[in-house]
């Protein structure tokens, strides 16, 4: 996937209504996880596991995500981090 063309969001919409549920690429456009709800000044991802079972929930800073809407208007986001790398984080409960 091309992101250039992809238009960054603004500190202003990095709320939980525009967030949730943004699917989360690596740098390789390898989907790694969806976000799940904001805690604090992290995104919590569902990582790993087959549609939604047996994915892990781990706390990544937002600082870390690129967030950005493609030419649909839809949001998603991209990170350093691989699926490995998600998936050998501790499990994040609030």
């Amino acid at each position: 996937m091309d992101h250039t063309n992809h238009v960054r969001l603004t500190l202003s919409e990095l709320t939980p209504e525009i967030l949730e549920g943004a699917t989360v690429y690596d740098y390789s456009d390898s989907k790694v996880g969806t976000v799940d709800h904001l805690h604090g000044s992290t995104a919590v991802i569902d990582a790993g596991g087959f549609l939604g079972i047996g994915a892990k929930a781990v706390a990544i800073p937002l600082s870390e995500l690129d967030f950005m809407r493609d030419e649909n208007g839809d949001v998603h986001a991209i990170t350093a981090r691989t699926k490995d790398q998600l998936e050998e984080m501790p499990e994040h409960t609030d």
